[in-house]
């Protein structure tokens, strides 16, 4: 199982482009396989990234997620293509069809045919990353046409996704899916299984990006309030209640991964034998916690520097950073 991290999303929507720029250079540093960022109401992440990716050689660079909702497929196509060219084929795509929060509320947009749209969206983003002329006509999604920015290589489509009709749809047209606030049993016995099922006979094994929060701590019980009351909603949101009642916990907080440093690693090693194919770890708590946190991710990562100084970004949990992050 490969460790990632995520960039640029600090609670209050401080960060500056150097400062997204300097984090990924430290999970560079680090060792860490993928510097991921999500699409909020704040930097774009495509732009960000094209950022990063001349600045920050070597690591990959990816989306979790972009919202297809507002996005025609020509447009993120485009976007994609671009990016790609100019970072050296290092992007991984994320797409999901967003929280309400942003595209209902924010947006006004969609009208809860989630799967459908999904599908009809891929089926003209796909070709159209792979440079080849599409003409979709769907009930949702109306595309014809072809991108013509040179250079660069269809990037990995990964989808976010937890409902089985999203999954299905993941296993069929995706190379995997991104999820968040799940846990061991859900991967194994529910996401796997949905992305086999709906596969290609053949094909490689589908990715599973799984993003959580990570607090190396003494005081689990304060850290899972911080963590739980960050996520604000999230227990709200129907696609999780099943994943929820199968990890026997009341609240996706219950499953982020927090403890000393060898319960934090048990449960690493339980996500990987479940299945999970790259861990995006968010450092969550206070200045001790999340230093403390950062100490073992290094030395998970392989790195085995000391003295790495944290920027002063003013905020430091960092578990806000999963509660905004656009999965379904």
């Amino acid at each position: 199982m490969r460790l990632a991290t995520m960039i640029g999303h600090q609670p209050d929507g401080s960060e500056t482009a150097g400062d997204v720029v300097f984090e990924a250079r430290r999970a560079a540093d680090l060792g860490f396989s993928t510097a991921w960022m999500t699409q909020d109401l704040g930097w774009d992440a495509l732009t960000a990234l094209g950022l990063v990716g001349l600045s920050v050689p070597g690591i990959r660079l990816g989306t979790a997620v972009v919202p297809i909702a507002g996005r025609h497929p020509l447009v993120l196509a485009g976007q994609v293509r671009s990016v790609q060219a100019a970072i050296g084929d290092r992007l991984t795509l994320g797409v999901g069809t967003g929280h309400e929060r942003l595209v209902g509320s924010a947006m006004g947009l969609g009208d809860g045919r989630h799967a459908r749209h999904l599908r009809e969206y891929l089926d003209a983003l796909l070709p159209l990353l792979r440079g080849e002329a599409v003409d979709v006509d769907g009930d949702l999604v109306r595309a014809a046409g072809r991108v013509t920015a040179p250079g660069g290589a269809a990037p990995p489509v990964l989808v976010a996704a937890l409902d089985r009709d999203e999954l299905r749809v993941a296993g069929e047209l995706g190379d995997g899916v991104i999820v968040s606030w799940v846990g061991p049993r859900t991967i194994d016995r529910h996401v796997l299984p949905r992305l086999a099922a709906a596969g290609p006979a053949g094909r490689p094994r589908p990715e599973v990006v799984h993003i959580t929060a990570v607090s190396v701590t003494d005081d689990v019980d304060g850290a899972r309030g911080r963590i739980a009351d960050a996520l604000g909603a999230a227990d709200d949101l129907p696609c999780h209640h099943d994943a929820l009642e199968l990890e026997g916990v009341a609240h996706p907080g219950a499953l982020a991964l927090v403890g000393t440093e060898r319960e934090v690693a048990r449960r690493m090693q339980q996500l990987a034998d479940a299945g999970v194919s790259e861990l995006v770890v968010v450092p969550s708590g206070d200045r001790a916690e999340v230093s403390r946190t950062w100490a073992l991710l290094r030395e998970m990562c392989g790195d085995e520097e000391d003295g790495y100084d944290e920027p002063d970004l003013g905020i430091w949990d960092r578990s806000a950073s999963l509660a905004a992050t656009n999965h379904p």
